[in-house]
């Protein structure tokens, strides 16, 4: 019988990797230091210089890393109501902290999403930046921290004259970054904006976190044109794009339109292309390819350059000829060629280009159809019919940056943690109606208080959280209306979550010597006492590993309890949950699980008879 674990381990799956590579720094199922670094000793020194290391540091960053390795203390409740079509939406809403949230959906994504787009907060001197530390309530470390007053307002800033002004961005940023990198897939990608106060310490930090190897590049976007009171009188029109791979599986691409492909009665549905016959190789370099080529039809004879000879040897021609890769003069009336060109097929085409066929790279020089940022304020001004956000990233700039690595794979999850208004889901829903994709978004904000003199306060919204939302309800309207037909095939609903404090009580150290009393500690039940059936259903799927989009059954066959079934498209096995604060024994009798399924009940629910006949068919999980 398995006891159900309410918390795991962040760092657990890279310990299982350490272990398959280094087993022997493993002690009694521990790591220990002493061996690791005895294990790896030929890749250390003892002298100075080895001592010293290229990289980032700054005070607090041991801190930083702490932060990202700490379990979460809280969970995901669902809120129904406040999403669209909420029981067939794949999208996602969340409120809360984004490492904290971060931390509590890690299980279930980790290795799932494809792109993550972040617009960060700017280190300007204005901005929030806080340490993290969720060792305690979140609503406490909130205001023990300065974050927010008694009313839950936030109060810090992070200003210029503050020694650490470097550092405390870094100890945001870290963490986050961390823990993101171990949620993109094998060929995933992350998309960071930035303006010039933290680019530098932004490069260390992604460095060090995805390696240098999988650096892909840096895209300028100009977000204005050139304004006049500025210092030294120059224009800081540009900001940057940070791109971090998760690996060098990663491949961008965008419709290529250099390939012009035609149709021929003699070649039926293979589309074929032309190109140039001739090489920049001189007759010296290449003697075999210097010959007269003539045409077998017409008889017609054409000398090849002596500074660009025949791509093809005087041997060859007859096999390419007689396999329809040549073609001449006069062989297709369309065709207006005054020379023997060879003729590619598309099938040949999508054998060398593999996934990314059809497709052309990427230029960092961005098309001016990305917009700036008077086009992102635009955006949402047009959606809301009055000024209520400012400096948003416009629309098609994320949609650009989603649409180029996702090409190939129209059906991957989007991940943005620092989601404000919600441009990127009003992105992935644009997208989608435009190429048929099935994209899903997950947007994660924390809910910050809208400042009372701010356009979206006066429009009644209380803070970003609700603006985010309301976004994304009009702007699933807007797609709909505009993709017209189409408009069934496109999910522009999203289901809400929000962080809220665990349904399991805090274990407290007993520092007593009482066992009487310790005993009872064990005897007691380990949920609280004001736990609702949907919450702890989250919160065990979530530690079960299974996604927020998770499909939910509520099975008809069980009479006497109320029995769910959970099942995603991340996992073969489905789990079975029922919080019946009795579970009958025509229940038990009736389930028909596999192997790897599992039913998962509270331990009160079910008598020691009960547990042992679940145990026995290695089906039971107990809260």
């Amino acid at each position: 019988m398995e006891k159900f674990a309410s918390k795991y381990k962040l760092n657990e799956e890279q310990l299982n990797q350490l272990k398959q590579i280094v087993p022997e720094a493993f002690k009694d199922n521990e790591l220990d230091f002493n061996s690791l670094y005895e294990a790896l000793s030929d890749f250390t020194g003892d002298d100075e210089d080895n001592l010293e290391q290229f990289g980032l540091s700054w005070p607090g960053k041991r801190a930083a890393k702490r932060a990202a390795a700490i379990p979460p203390v809280g969970t995901l409740v669902p809120v129904p109501g406040e999403g669209i079509d909420e029981e067939n939406t794949r999208n996602i809403y969340i409120e809360g902290d984004n490492l904290e949230v971060i931390k509590i959906i890690k299980k279930a994504y980790q290795g799932k999403i494809k792109m993550i787009y972040i617009d960060p907060p700017y280190n300007t001197g204005n901005d929030f930046i806080y340490p993290d530390d969720f060792s305690e309530s979140i609503e406490s470390y909130q205001k023990r921290t300065g974050q927010v007053d008694e009313n839950g307002v936030r109060m810090t800033t992070n200003n210029r004259s503050d020694g650490r002004f470097h550092s405390k961005w870094c100890s945001m940023i870290y963490p986050r970054l961390r823990l993101a990198r171990e949620l993109l897939s094998e060929d995933g990608v992350i998309f960071i904006s930035i303006d010039d106060n933290e680019i530098a310490q932004l490069r260390k930090i992604c460095d060090e976190i995805f390696g240098e190897g999988n650096f892909v590049t840096i895209f300028p976007w100009r977000k204005r044109t050139a304004k006049s009171d500025v210092p030294f009188r120059i224009s800081q029109d540009y900001e940057w794009i940070v791109c971090y791979s998760s690996s060098i599986k990663f491949s961008s691409g965008i419709e290529s339109t250099s390939r012009k492909y035609y149709e021929s009665e003699d070649y039926p549905n293979r589309p074929w292309r032309i190109h140039d016959m001739s090489k920049q190789t001189s007759a010296s370099e290449r003697p075999n390819s210097y010959f007269d080529m003539i045409d077998p039809k017409s008889g017609k004879s054409y000398p090849a350059n002596p500074n660009a000879v025949w791509r093809i040897t005087k041997e060859t021609f007859s096999d390419y000829y007689n396999a329809g890769r040549i073609i001449f003069p006069g062989d297709y009336k369309f065709l207006n060629i005054s020379k023997p060109v060879l003729r590619y097929f598309k099938d040949d085409d999508a054998i060398k280009d593999g996934d990314m066929f059809g497709y052309s790279s990427i230029s960092t020089n961005l098309p001016k159809e990305v917009g700036m940022t008077q086009n992102g304020t635009k955006d949402i001004d047009i959606l809301f019919g009055q000024k209520i956000f400012g400096f948003p990233k416009p629309i098609d700039l994320i949609k650009y940056f989603i649409k180029m690595s996702t090409i190939t794979d129209k059906n991957s999850i989007i991940l943005d943690f620092f989601s404000g208004s919600a441009t990127t889901a009003h992105a992935v829903m644009k997208l989608n109606a435009e190429d048929d994709g099935k994209r899903q978004f997950i947007m994660i904000q924390l809910p910050e208080i809208c400042d009372k003199d701010s356009e979206a306060a006066k429009a009644g919204f209380k803070n970003i959280c609700e603006l985010g939302k309301e976004r994304i309800r009009r702007a699933g309207k807007e797609v709909k209306k505009e993709a017209g037909l189409k408009a069934d095939n496109i999910d522009t609903g999203f289901k809400v979550f929000r962080l809220a404090p665990s349904n399991y009580k805090a274990w407290e150290n007993y520092m007593d010597t009482d066992i009487k009393k310790l005993e009872e500690l064990f005897k007691e039940d380990s949920l609280k006492p004001d736990w609702k059936e949907d919450d702890l259903l989250t919160e065990v799927m979530l530690l079960e590993g299974f996604p927020l989009d998770s499909k939910i059954e509520l099975l008809s066959q069980f009479n006497k309890n109320k029995v769910k079934k959970i099942n995603s498209d991340f996992h073969e096995n489905s789990i079975y949950i029922c919080l019946d604060k009795e579970i009958h024994k025509e229940t038990i009798d009736a389930l028909n699980l596999t192997d790897k399924d599992r039913f998962i009940c509270l331990d009160t629910a079910v008598d020691d008879q009960s547990k042992i006949t679940l145990d026995d068919k290695n089906f039971i999980k107990i809260l």
